[in-house]
């Protein structure tokens, strides 16, 4: 079968060229495209350029292999490309969004935590304090609140956050 004068073949051969192309380099410049799902909720380019993809390559290779008709090799191709790009969206995509989220924390999340002291804090001076969590250990510098010395192994209640500095307290579990 011929497309536009050209060999079906050749045409999933260049689009696969030109999709798995454009999939690379998505991947690395993928950050400059980030606002672009914001405007249409349900058109994500990564499954995009998937399908086309693996649409491209399952219709090459069956070309190839398989001594069916051009259209019917056309319809399994879709049918499957599609199954795949609902299985990456499942499985990768998904879990890899929540997972991105989930190991951030911005600064004032660390207040009224409760962190352990590993660098004595001095009056008037700075030391050192670490907090444990789900997604980690936060090592973070702290001053006194109170202007009193902290010694190492104190637990601490974090009060504030300033520039980075954890303003701390000992705290006393009741």
């Amino acid at each position: 079968m011929e497309l536009f004068g050209v060999p079906i073949q050749t045409v999933y051969l260049y689009t696969l060229i030109i999709a798995g192309s454009l999939t690379l380099l998505f991947l690395f410049f993928g950050d400059v495209f980030a606002g672009l799902s914001e405007g249409i909720p349900f058109f994500n380019p990564t499954l995009v350029l998937a399908f086309f993809t693996f649409f491209s390559a399952g219709g090459y290779i069956g070309e190839l292999v398989l001594p069916l008709s051009s259209m019917f090799i056309a319809l399994f191709s879709s049918i499957l490309s599609i199954m795949l790009v609902v299985l990456l969206h499942i499985f990768v995509l998904v879990p890899l969004s929540s997972a991105e989220e989930s190991l951030a924390y911005k600064e004032d999340d660390l207040r009224g935590r409760v962190g352990k002291v590993i660098t004595a804090v001095p009056i008037d001076g700075f030391g050192e304090v670490v907090i444990e969590g789900i997604g980690g250990i936060i090592s973070k510098s702290a001053v006194s609140f109170d202007n009193q010395q902290i010694s190492y192994g104190t637990m601490v209640l974090v009060v504030d956050v300033n520039n980075g500095v954890l303003s701390v307290t000992p705290y006393e579990p009741m």
